[in-house]
């Protein structure tokens, strides 16, 4: 009763002394509240309706302004004449969703914008009494100039002291973009100028980073390509210099990349600054040139903004950007990684469906795996086969450790076993299965491909959910509750593949085991529909796999089922 009354009285004060504006009235939401950043997602881009609501505005008023439109079969967009920026550009090979009349994917926007992105060249230091362009110069084009890939556009500019710089912009047919900045010196002095150029961007837009994929800086010094650092490091730093000769830096997410690759960077310096509000800058400073009266300089930087599409990073590395096919975050074992990337292209080609080319892919590395296995499923039966005399001799032998241990090895040499070769063979699988899977997480040709029925992207999860009710219950699960119909067959697949293994000596350690595949059911579901039909092809590829090998050991199969007899009976005696 003390108790029940200290709830009744005590209750009110209470909730008044913790919460004391709780019955005030609340402030009017602002006309325009202030955007929260996004979870960043696999795709990148702008993740608050409020962000992207005024990026529409705000891209409309600036394409509005006067400009040199881009038109080419990888690039469309356009250059702001206002300081000579290329800040409008999208990518027409690649749609922002899976939906017919979708856009391209935007990788540019202008200064100001919610997702701002851009590309700009100029000059710095020059003398005292000579004006040279900035970002506020608005340069003069030809009349109905279009930069495509057969008529390049030169932009140009002039001041009262004698020079004209131009501004020459050429596009190939895929991502790149050649700037070439001209100065000609008409006067009667020599000037001594410096050409910069530079990316700029905010992180608000970054794809999703992981410890295996790297979203955010990026360069390759002295033909050593570094996926680093993050954009927390810039910002802490807030700027960090690159030592070494730049083959190419800039920013990079999962599927895209924004580049800067000098064609003559020695001497060059070039560095990542934060300039604060989540907006960050890659810099490439050319050494300074003394240009003669009467004479002209030039600098040519290639600008490489698109989608990280193998074939066309090889192409330009054979066209001079060193290690470019390299920008593609392979990781430790690229050497596996990209002839399997080959060979999955090559099946998806001739198949026309990339889940079943990933389904081919699996099968073919199995088959090539599977003498690896067999050597080491039999080596695990002649260990098994071996146990009960092991197991005498550790009887025998319980007070002498070194005599156990050279019985022991006396035993293995006798029986013409090697206890490490059971392990070998799951070693070398490891590289080789995780090669696989990082294939799939960093290739974007499995992006908006489509598989069977209700999978029509096989890049995200499984969209149907069997928590709502297959989308009847107006509700979407988070994450650990995404559970798909494709996750249901994962985890089915591990149980039967569970099934199959030995039995663990220890009944407490045999039940959490065989939880394990639903656990892992849960934890895989959320992954991505092409990752999880690798994973359930993979597993019914070993349970054929299995079924095989203890056919042809019968005697190892009798082991394990009698192994797993006992220890399910020690478990039901515990209960």
């Amino acid at each position: 009763m003390l108790l029940v009354g200290i709830l009744l009285f005590g209750w009110d004060t209470a909730l008044r002394y913790f919460y004391p504006n709780a019955n005030k009235p609340k402030p009017e939401a602002s006309a325009s509240p202030t955007p929260v950043a996004a979870k960043p997602t696999r795709e990148g881009g702008l993740g608050d309706a409020l962000e992207q609501q005024a990026e529409a505005v705000d891209l409309k008023a600036q394409l509005a302004r006067p400009r040199v439109a881009i038109a080419a079969p990888g690039l469309v967009g356009s250059i702001n004449l206002a300081g000579g920026v290329v800040d409008d550009l999208s990518l027409p090979r690649h749609k922002a969703t899976i939906e017919k009349n979708s856009e391209p994917v935007r990788l540019y926007s202008p200064a100001g914008t919610p997702a701002q992105h851009f590309a700009q060249v100029g000059w710095v230091n020059a003398p005292a009494g000579i004006a040279i362009p900035d970002g506020n110069t608005v340069w003069t084009a030809p009349a109905g100039a279009k930069l495509t890939p057969t008529t390049p556009v030169t932009l140009s500019w002039s001041n009262t002291t004698g020079q004209t710089f131009n501004l020459t912009y050429a596009i190939d047919t895929d991502y790149m973009i050649t700037v070439t900045q001209k100065v000609s010196n008409t006067g009667t002095a020599p000037l001594k100028i410096q050409s910069f150029a530079l990316i700029n961007r905010t992180s608000r837009t970054a794809s999703q980073r992981s410890w295996n994929l790297h979203s955010g800086p990026f360069d390759s010094l002295d033909s050593s390509v570094k996926f680093q650092p993050k954009y927390e490091d810039v910002t802490k730093a807030g700027q960090m210099n690159l030592e070494g000769t730049a083959d190419w830096l800039g920013f990079t997410d999962i599927y895209w990349m924004s580049v800067l690759a000098p064609t003559n960077a020695q001497g060059a310096t070039s560095d990542f600054r934060s300039l604060g509000n989540d907006l960050f800058r890659a810099d490439l400073v050319y050494p300074a040139q003394t240009v003669a009266p009467g004479t002209a300089s030039s600098t040519t930087t290639r600008l490489i903004a698109g989608a990280k599409e193998n074939a066309v990073l090889d192409k330009y590395e054979a066209e001079g950007v060193t290690k470019f096919s390299y920008s593609i975050d392979w990781g430790w074992f690229w050497f596996f990684e990209k002839p399997i990337f080959l060979l999955l292209r090559t099946l998806f080609h001739l198949t026309g469906n990339f889940g079943v080319a990933i389904m081919l892919l699996t099968l073919i590395v199995r088959l090539i795996m599977f003498p690896v296995a067999q050597r080491g499923f039999a080596s695990m039966a002649s260990m098994r086969a071996i146990q009960p005399k092991v197991k005498a001799l550790q009887e025998r032998h319980k007070d002498d450790r070194q005599k156990l241990q050279e019985e022991t090895m006396k035993l293995y040499k006798e029986e013409k076993v090697n206890p490490l070769a059971g392990c070998l063979p799951m070693f070398l699988q490891i590289p080789v299965f995780f090669a696989l899977y990082k294939v799939l997480m960093v290739s974007i040709d499995m992006r908006h491909q489509p598989f069977v029925l209700w999978i029509k992207d096989l890049s995200v999860p499984d969209p149907l959910h069997i928590f709502n009710l297959f989308g009847l219950i107006p509700w979407d699960p988070p994450s650990f509750l995404g559970l798909g119909l494709l996750g249901l067959i994962y985890g089915i697949s591990m149980w039967f593949q569970f099934k199959l293994q030995p039995a663990a000596p220890d009944p407490a350690q045999q039940q959490m085991m065989s939880i394990m595949p639903w656990m892992m059911m849960f934890v895989m579901a959320p992954f991505a529909s092409g990752l999880l039909i690798y994973w359930i092809t993979s597993n019914i590829l070993t349970v054929a796999q299995q079924k095989y090998l203890y056919s042809r050991h019968p005697g190892m199969k009798a082991m394990v089922q009698q192994e797993r007899a006992t220890v399910a009976r020690a478990i039901k005696d515990s209960k």
